[in-house]
């Protein structure tokens, strides 16, 4: 285990410093495109004041014969665009692969600088978060990039929720978590072909009636227990939990749904696989007016945090001032984004 003296010392000789705290950012929504398709090119500056996050995909659903023309795709795109305050971000190949080294040499050399985040897929282990650490250090001080790249770990095999604690603190450059349900269910053995969501044969069943009529069923979220082990080993340690992909694009009410559990557990955004979800996520992950309104009514009436107050015939104290303040500095992040929306928080 590294020493917390040398934690936050650069891993290669002229890297940029590791950030200590995360820079504040507004990530709702984590938009993917098919790095290797030129037509979506186009599209980009305009999706670019759309999205909180975009993300050049160059790992699954890319064909294993158009991996390179991903690359290659992404760093043309990185390139010929400006991305102001939308985070630009890529998902490699699985470091096991036969593109993952190239991937991030090939990014690194010739975007490093617009580069923000670089996504690792089927993270096991802090193995895995400590050789690409050490790799993009070293590609950094070798290309001159002046700002750390940070990692943002899938959290998509057994293994990987097992080591989950460990690596959200293995390194600086941990950005977040993205949960990964379909490998995961792969990898846990689950009986289920769905990517994300519930599952209509999981749940629970009230007890029999005397009288032998229905007994109501409730489907239950398989994905609640792996969620918020990945929200408190994130928030522990100072970074960022994802709802990852939902897969049925047709129905956005269940994608809202499993957006707002994920959200209400602690996640911060969660992945946008089509242009129908950028809006769902920006209405789930801002939070909503009247909570807004009622938690500035908190703070403004306990200026400290301490004491207690009641309002509306409810007791606020100290605790529910954290809990408004959290929802207030949300507000005040996404108000920056969409004035529009600002105005009707009140900020």
């Amino acid at each position: 285990m590294k020493l917390p003296a040398s934690f936050y010392k650069p891993l290669s000789i002229g890297a940029p410093s590791p950030f200590q705290e995360l820079p504040l950012a507004l990530e709702r929504m984590i938009h993917f495109f098919p790095a290797h398709n030129e037509k979506v090119h186009a599209k980009i500056p305009d999706l670019i004041p759309q999205v909180d996050v975009i993300l050049g995909n160059l790992e699954d659903a890319i064909p294993a014969d158009a991996k390179e023309a991903a690359r290659a795709g992404f760093i043309k795109v990185a390139r010929e665009n400006e991305f102001g305050n939308t985070g630009l971000w890529t998902r490699v190949n699985a470091l096991n692969s036969p593109w993952a080294l190239d991937d991030i040499v090939e990014i690194v050399s010739a975007v490093g600088d617009k580069l923000d985040v670089i996504m690792l897929p089927k993270v096991e282990g802090v193995w895995d978060i400590h050789y690409a650490d050490q790799l993009l250090a070293q590609l950094e001080a070798k290309h001159g990039v002046k700002k750390p790249i940070l990692i943002h770990a899938i959290l998509e095999t057994a293994q990987g929720v097992k080591n989950v604690n460990e690596i959200a603190a293995a390194s600086p450059r941990m950005h977040g978590m993205s949960l990964g349900p379909a490998d995961l269910a792969a990898s846990r053995g689950m009986k289920t072909t769905r990517v994300g969501g519930g599952h209509p044969s999981y749940g629970v069943i009230e007890d029999p009636k005397e009288d032998g009529s229905s007994r109501i069923f409730a489907q239950q979220d398989l994905w609640h227990y792996t969620v918020a082990r990945m929200v408190d080993a994130c928030l522990s340690n100072g970074i960022r939990p994802f709802y990852g992909p939902f897969g049925d694009i047709q129905d956005t009410d269940a994608c809202e749904v499993q957006f707002r559990n994920s959200f209400l557990l602690g996640c911060v955004g969660a992945w946008s696989l089509h242009p129908v979800q950028i809006d769902i996520a920006k209405k789930v992950f801002s939070p909503d007016v009247d909570e807004v309104k009622f938690a500035l009514r908190i703070l403004e009436a306990m200026p400290d945090g301490t004491g207690a107050v009641m309002l509306d015939g409810k007791m606020q104290d100290d605790a529910t001032w954290k809990q408004a303040k959290v929802i207030v500095d949300l507000a005040k992040r996404v108000a920056e984004r969409d004035p529009e929306l600002g105005k009707a928080y009140g900020l």
